[in-house]
């Protein structure tokens, strides 16, 4: 049987999709110049603590509860993940940079997704009762494309982890072959971040990075800046 999902996954994870994403480091900026995130080691310690106490209880468990609304096709449930996600953001820089690239990732698939809960979602985008935040749109269209929720998973892992070794690459800077390395050495850690996304328990969704919600908030104030966020 071919695997008739995998180009539409490859297609919506890719991390050079026009939307923006190249210009946020979310926050990454700030721990360089604060001499935090230096070398190899620690470079590959912020990606790993990011994606294992940041994104396994916000952006990726939202998701996955998007993923879920959508296939139940429960508009509501997912306008109020879209509230609660907005409120989680406290950083402004993010909260921006969310909405910005969940609404260009949706303009592009909306293209070729037209399904009544997409048409229903764009008008909601055009009426503006909706932020339309990235890791919901994700959700949503991953649920749309018929790609499965793991996999899924999978894919949004990558996107985030090669994102943030590419801007750790160019902020410290580290030898393109360091980044690689990270980036290989985290492939068993995104099969058990997705086991773990899966299970993780509804009350501890949003669950609180304050380290880095203050790096964020800071960047907002750097002397000098190659990112937006």
């Amino acid at each position: 049987m071919k695997n008739t999902f995998l180009g539409k996954l490859l297609h919506l994870a890719d991390p050079t999709l026009p939307i923006g994403g190249f210009t946020h480091s979310n926050g990454l900026e700030t721990y360089v110049q604060q001499g935090l995130v230096y070398d190899k080691a620690t470079a590959d310690k912020y990606v790993r603590h990011n994606l294992w106490y940041n994104l396994k209880y916000n952006d990726a468990a939202l998701m996955k509860l998007a993923y879920d609304a959508t296939s139940s096709q429960d508009m509501d449930a997912l306008i109020a993940l879209d509230q609660e996600c907005t409120a989680l953001k406290s950083p402004r820089e993010i909260r921006d940079a969310s909405k910005k690239l969940g609404v260009r990732i949706y303009k592009i698939f909306s293209r070729y997704q037209q399904q009544d809960f997409m048409l229903s979602w764009g008008e909601l985008i055009q009426k503006k009762e909706v932020d339309s935040h990235y890791c919901l749109m994700y959700g949503m269209l991953a649920s749309l494309l018929e790609i499965p929720l793991e996999e899924a998973l999978h894919g949004f892992y990558y996107n985030a982890a090669i994102t943030m070794v590419t801007n750790a690459v160019k902020l410290v800077p580290l030898g393109q072959l360091d980044g690689q390395d990270i980036l290989f050495g985290l492939h068993d850690d995104i099969l058990d971040l997705c086991k773990e996304t899966l299970a993780v328990e509804r009350n501890l969704v949003g669950l609180c990075n304050i380290g880095f919600d203050i790096r964020c908030m800071q960047h907002e104030r750097l002397y000098s800046r190659v990112y937006i966020s």
